[in-house]
């Protein structure tokens, strides 16, 4: 199979997070995703949780209106959600589980047990322009009826890997990639686009990257993170670097 270039999309959420622990207006996310343009991402994704623990509806709206990369909406599967994602029509949205009490999206939706509800709810999406985009655990049975809803692409949640590499859980960890390279395999070859994201780091990153059927990668805390030290344009670049690397 040729290796077609990998697209990055760099998720601000946690910019926000810095901004609103003080109840200010900065930093702005709209700033670093303009910053992460010139770096070279591909995309900006942008999570709008039910509670508005970080980006809000007015971070949506002026993404929306300044961005020159697509614009990928994380989303709950809510009536509210798809009325704002109809309002601004982004090149993409990808829906997510989502947990009030949750720090951070723990795991894959799943799209097996509300699949008609799923179809029903992702159709107006399409018909407005958006690519759906379905945030799934690498499993079989999933990623058919991602395939069956209408969805165009599945994103994999690379989570659990990045998990067991930080703990030193190296058997569990490799399993876990294994799982992911063959389910992205399977994917393609179900017409489905494969992007995959969820704690990606320097140190796990060139794994996924290599993966040839995964076509986008989507990292936001970390690189948050690491702007502290790096700035961020210097640590997108160092992303996009090793990403290139591994492919």
């Amino acid at each position: 199979m040729s290796r077609t270039p990998l697209r990055l999309g760099v998720n601000i959420d946690h910019v926000a997070t810095v901004r609103n622990a003080r109840g200010s207006a900065y930093p702005d996310p709209l700033r670093a995703a303009l910053l992460a343009e010139a770096a070279g991402a591909d995309g900006i994704t942008a999570h709008l949780r039910e509670d508005r623990r970080h980006i809000s509806d007015a971070d949506i709206a002026a993404l929306a209106d300044r961005l020159t990369v697509p614009l990928n909406f994380e989303m709950a599967a809510t009536d509210e959600m798809q009325a704002i994602a109809l309002r601004h029509k982004p090149h993409a949205v990808c829906i997510v589980p989502e947990k009030r009490e949750e720090r951070t999206t723990e795991g894959g939706l799943d799209v097996r047990r509300e699949e008609a509800r799923l179809a029903a709810y992702i159709a107006p999406l399409r018909a407005a322009g958006s690519r759906v985009s379905i945030f799934i655990a690498a499993d079989a049975a999933q990623i058919e009826a991602a395939q069956r809803i209408g969805a165009e692409v599945i994103e994999l949640h690379t989570g659990a890997y990045c998990d067991f590499h930080a703990e030193g859980r190296i058997a569990e960890r490799d399993a876990e990639l294994a799982r992911l390279t063959e389910m992205a395999t399977y994917a393609k070859a179900q017409g489905l686009e494969v992007h995959a994201g969820h704690g990606l780091t320097y140190d796990t990153v060139q794994p996924i990257a290599a993966l040839p059927e995964v076509m986008e990668l989507n990292i936001g805390h970390f690189l948050i993170g690491e702007a502290i030290f790096l700035g961020l344009e210097p640590a997108i670049r160092e992303m996009r670097r090793l990403m290139d690397a591994a492919r």
